[in-house]
């Protein structure tokens, strides 16, 4: 086994004593600027990397935050890569632990804080807000907003996120816009009402699909609504749909694509997340663009501020990404 620098190897690369080793690790005052770049290139040349264990045994603090994700969760791996540059800009760590039908929220929180974490970072939670409160650690609801003051969130701006999906259709001529809302997953209600808001906004008469956060709720959802079209005539059916993510969008457009409705000419369709499945050759969906590495960077400021006693929430703006899902409306559907 290949034997791990020490300090000692790198001040004897340096040709200095430990201690200023140490000093200029630790990045603190004490060392000039010609024996800061001295150590740091025998470091780099002897590949030294201080130990992290190490480092958090001798201190009182363990700066380790511990991230609750769904194995199944949409836009969660999205989240979780963007954790890790975000925490680490911060001088914090991150640790996973998951959740799914054999493993309950609570069970994956109560891991995490047997690990010591400082903070708990909940993508999309579970469960309500007295149970995350209670917690020992400072809890940020990360993809659901949150306005109870005990708890911190970073999330997108739903409301906004709907507003921009309505605004893009309505602008290609569309007036009858159904949704396809996401059951009970995180960020389903706060589309739902926005999407209700905007429809009497404008006068127009809401409808609003079952659906959920995965391929098969999608392809359910398709279902119902091709099952609409027997016996009405076109003038009273929608012709733009908005979908609660892009993995139901995948499933819609899947059955819609079985029962030969062509997509966007007679149904323009809109997902959510802006995922890699949006941008793929044989789907492009114009879909609500999240921004993982705005959320990640407000939920670890907002750990950091409720460590500090502060609660925070951040919504973060969405964008939206238009492909070939989407059309102006076609004379035949007016």
């Amino acid at each position: 086994m290949v034997k791990r620098p020490t300090l000692a190897d790198v001040a004897a690369e340096a040709g200095v004593s430990r201690a200023l080793v140490s000093i200029v690790i630790r990045g603190v005052p004490g060392a000039s600027d010609a024996t800061r770049e001295r150590v740091l290139a025998a470091a780099a040349q002897l590949g030294y990397r201080p130990d992290a264990r190490a480092r958090l045994l001798r201190s009182s603090r363990s700066r380790l935050l511990g991230v609750v994700f769904d194995v199944d969760g949409p836009f969660h791996t999205e989240i979780l890569e963007a954790l890790y540059p975000a925490a680490a800009a911060l001088g914090y760590d991150i640790t996973l632990s998951a959740r799914g039908h054999r493993r309950s929220e609570g069970e994956a929180i109560r891991s995490l804080l047997d690990l010591g974490v400082e903070a708990l970072l909940v993508l999309g939670p579970a469960s309500p807000s007295d149970a995350l409160a209670a917690q020992p650690a400072p809890v940020v609801s990360v993809l659901e907003p949150h306005t109870d003051p005990r708890l911190s969130s970073a999330a997108t701006d739903e409301a906004a996120g709907i507003a921009l999906a309505v605004k893009h259709l309505r602008g290609l001529g569309h007036s009858r816009i159904a949704h396809v809302d996401g059951g009970t997953a995180a960020g389903s209600e706060a589309r739902r009402l926005a999407y209700e808001q905007l429809m009497a906004e404008d006068g127009a008469q809401p409808l609003v699909i079952p659906g959920g956060p995965n391929e098969t709720d999608g392809m359910k959802a398709a279902r119902e609504l091709l099952a609409l079209r027997v016996g009405r005539p076109a003038n009273e059916l929608p012709t733009a749909v908005v979908v609660f993510n892009d993995d139901a969008a995948l499933g819609f457009l899947h059955e819609l694509d079985a029962a030969g409705t062509a997509v966007p000419s007679e149904l323009s369709v809109v997902g959510y997340d802006d995922s890699r499945l949006a941008a793929l050759a044989h789907v492009q969906l114009t879909s609500v663009r999240q921004e993982p590495d705005a959320i990640a960077a407000a939920a670890v400021e907002a750990a950091a501020a409720a460590l500090e006693g502060r609660r925070t929430h951040t919504l973060v703006p969405p964008s939206l990404a238009v492909r070939s899902s989407t059309a102006p409306l076609a004379a035949v559907a007016r």
